[in-house]
């Protein structure tokens, strides 16, 4: 069962969950979610307000606040607060549009109900005007939009707000030491952003909210993806935990595998938690949740080959850039994790994007990587030091088929890009033998 209300199914929309929702302390009012007693006009202006920013969840026939000791959840008489809402649809937004109805019965034979707006900016139109001005959503209450966000609401399209947010993604910079040789064979970057509720636009990073993500990642597919990428070779590792420069508003966590050689940290991945300042700004700066894989397994090779003939050049072998560029997808649609990124965001686990490209810089040419296992050099093809490589929109990455789909487009991408062939034929012979997860 989904943990998310707002992507949960109508036969999922139970009373119980919206208690068990109601009932915590944590879960105020926020860019994505708002609580109303009974109809007004106030929540149509809410409803063109979620439409013209992230979307969102209405909850009719509740509190927004209470005494200690009153009830909650009041309900309310469906069908005419319904029709009221549509009404007001109808005759106070520009252009009419109506968002989709939940009706929730109580469970105590009163016979009324608690009624679900959800709204869903996806496919809301662009944007949506009352009173000729467009309503926006910022923490935990409505505002109108300036000149600049109207111009944007303008040029967007419906469906044109979920790709950007993934997508904006800086390519990651290979570091050099003082003779200016790269410090890493490759560096792997992916992320997403997010937008950001009413508590997580003031409130700093708590220590537990850190050591919580934490412990999600260490219990994730991400590790044993970096094990495979070593050959599990190392002597020992170290799980996230936080590492480096952090503050109050970001947060540095790192993954190291251990080695006595020169080369002490092998493999590395680092997570990077970047909450905005806030000031004033009517749409609000994004949030940023981005993993980067460092790899050295190449100069740890060396290294221990660097007494008497050096051996062969380490090359990668396919099948552990597969379990690698899989590890980092698994990880960011694990429930566990986003439920850890969407706590320190105050938002929707719904609001959660899945991460839509990955970055590449290498230390030299990116075929000189690649274990050849039949792959061939296209003459005079070009070099090719990294990439950027898109996800297929249409794809779900919490689905294993969709999830592999993905991977082994990039896979041949990442061929072609290096100027080789045969990158085709090898992924579906691995395929065709790999064990089917359980």
């Amino acid at each position: 069962m989904n943990n998310s209300l707002f992507a949960a199914s109508a036969a999922d929309l139970t009373i119980e969950r919206i208690r068990a929702l109601a009932s915590r302390l944590d879960q105020v009012e926020s860019l994505t979610l708002e609580y109303k007693s009974q109809y007004s006009s106030n929540l149509v202006q809410t409803i063109a307000a979620m439409a013209n920013t992230y979307g969102g969840m209405i909850l009719v026939g509740i509190n927004d606040q209470v005494e200690p000791g009153v009830e909650r959840i009041v309900g309310v008489d469906a069908q005419p607060t319904i029709d009221q809402i549509v009404s007001g649809c109808s005759t106070m937004l520009d252009p009419p549009w109506e968002p989709d109805f939940f009706n929730v019965p109580l469970d105590d034979g009163s016979g009324r109900s608690v009624v679900v707006i959800r709204v869903d900016a996806d496919v809301a139109p662009r944007p949506v005007l009352m009173k000729l001005k467009a309503p926006i959503r910022l923490s935990g209450r409505n505002a109108t939009a300036d000149r600049n966000r109207l111009l944007q609401l303008v040029r967007e399209e419906p469906s044109a707000r979920v790709l950007p947010m993934g997508q904006s993604v800086t390519s990651p910079n290979l570091e050099r030491d003082i003779e200016g040789k790269a410090t890493a064979d490759f560096i792997l970057r992916t992320g997403i952003n997010l937008p950001m509720g009413q508590a997580g636009a003031w409130r700093p990073l708590s220590e537990k909210a850190v050591t919580a993500l934490a412990q999600a990642l260490n219990n994730s597919a991400f590790p044993d993806a970096l094990y495979t990428l070593g050959h599990g070779s190392f002597s020992s590792f170290m799980g996230f935990r936080q590492h480096g420069y952090n503050r109050s508003r970001k947060a540095r966590l790192v993954y190291q595998a251990m080695s006595r050689s020169p080369v002490p940290h092998p493999v590395e991945a680092v997570v990077m938690v970047d909450l905005p300042e806030i000031h004033g700004s009517s749409t609000g700066a994004p949030a940023k949740v981005t993993i980067d894989v460092i790899s050295r397994v190449r100069q740890y090779a060396d290294a221990l080959n660097s007494v008497g003939t050096p051996e062969e050049m380490y090359r990668y072998p396919m099948p552990h850039l597969m379990e690698l560029f899989d590890g980092i997808l698994k990880t960011f649609v694990d429930p566990t994790v986003v439920e850890e990124i969407a706590r320190i965001a105050d938002i929707d686990t719904a609001l959660v994007a899945q991460p839509r490209e990955l970055h590449l810089a290498a230390d030299g040419q990116v075929k000189e990587l690649l274990a050849s296992d039949g792959l061939q050099e296209i003459p005079e093809a070009g070099t090719s030091g990294g990439g950027l490589f898109r996800a297929n929109p249409a794809l779900n990455l919490r689905s294993f088929t969709d999830r592999q789909e993905q991977v082994d487009d990039w896979l041949r991408q990442l061929g072609l890009d290096a100027g080789l062939t045969g990158m085709e034929s090898l992924v579906e012979r691995y395929r065709a033998t790999a064990p089917t997860p359980v």
